[in-house]
């Protein structure tokens, strides 16, 4: 829900969809940069290899994600063309600067507590939810999922059964380069992760729909077009127990905006039946777009 046809004119839509990318990025690389490299919990992707190819010198965990982010954005290029969007181009250079950038003016020699399960919380939580709201607009952080890409092109591979094995490698590494605790915390990491973007997306996405059955649609139509800007449907129905002519009318919006409608009905028609669902996917006008 987070770009609808209520956006008038291209260029805002453009500029609030970068402002989102930006602002997803930022949060992706405090946590990953405050959180996940200090503890070198190692799960997800290029961070995830960067945490451990920290420790061998001369590279950094943000130069090694500088360097891996740019081979991998020239490979997609080379693969995927046009295809290849400028949104996670952005968004891939925007982290490796950004990761660059804090290990120069604010170095970590330590983890910022002394309680490593606190900071696997933050070190899931903050970059899940940058990378649901990127996932949301059609953007993507880089890293391997430009190989998930590559692959969902030119092969037949279960796309997300390869970025699995992918992350679960360094999840392996972690035991072996650093200890049993750090690998056992990147594994909750990794489990943690996947669960944590699907419910962020769910939770962004989410509308509520409405089935009213009522004897006069006019006023509450009208408050849906006018009041909350959104359309419905009606048609007739026919109670099976009174045999009383019924209208239905059948409408989805946001959280908010059916919280105002629940109260408008059972304020004009207080006899009106309403049936209120949830739905995390809506594809139309006025909605999601693909």
């Amino acid at each position: 829900m987070l770009f609808t046809t209520e956006w008038a004119h291209p260029w805002q839509r453009t500029l609030a969809m970068y402002a989102l990318i930006t602002v997803s990025i930022a949060l992706m690389v405090i946590g990953i940069y405050f959180f996940k490299f200090p503890n070198n919990f190692s799960f997800g992707g290029v961070t995830g290899f960067s945490t451990i190819v920290s420790k061998i010198p001369p590279f950094s965990a943000g130069d090694f994600t500088f360097f891996a982010n740019t081979a991998l954005l020239v490979i997609g290029f080379i693969f995927l063309g046009r295809v290849f969007g400028v949104k996670t181009v952005y968004a891939s250079m925007l982290m490796s600067f950004g990761l660059s950038f804090l290990e120069r003016v604010c170095p970590l020699s330590r983890p910022l507590t002394t309680q490593p399960l606190l900071e696997l919380i933050f070190a899931v939580f903050l970059p899940a939810v940058g990378s649901a709201v990127l996932f949301n607009i059609g953007a993507s952080s880089g890293g391997t999922d430009i190989i998930a890409m590559i692959l969902k092109k030119h092969t037949s591979l279960n796309i997300g059964t390869v970025l699995f094995l992918v992350d679960a490698a360094s999840v392996i590494l972690a035991f072996f380069v650093f200890n049993v605790e750090t690998g056992l915390y990147s594994l909750l990491g990794l489990m943690a992760k996947s669960l944590m973007i699907d419910g962020v997306i769910e939770n962004i996405n989410q509308c509520k729909c409405f089935n009213i059955v009522c004897d006069d649609p006019e006023p509450i139509c009208d408050f849906i077009i006018h009041k909350l800007v959104r359309s419905a449907t009606v048609y007739e129905a026919k109670g099976a127990f009174t045999h009383e002519k019924k209208a239905v009318i059948m409408t989805t919006m946001s959280r908010g905006q059916a919280v105002r409608l629940r109260n408008y009905v059972r304020a004009v028609e207080p006899t009106a039946f309403i049936m209120i669902t949830s739905s995390s996917e809506i594809v139309g006008k006025g909605f999601l777009t693909n």
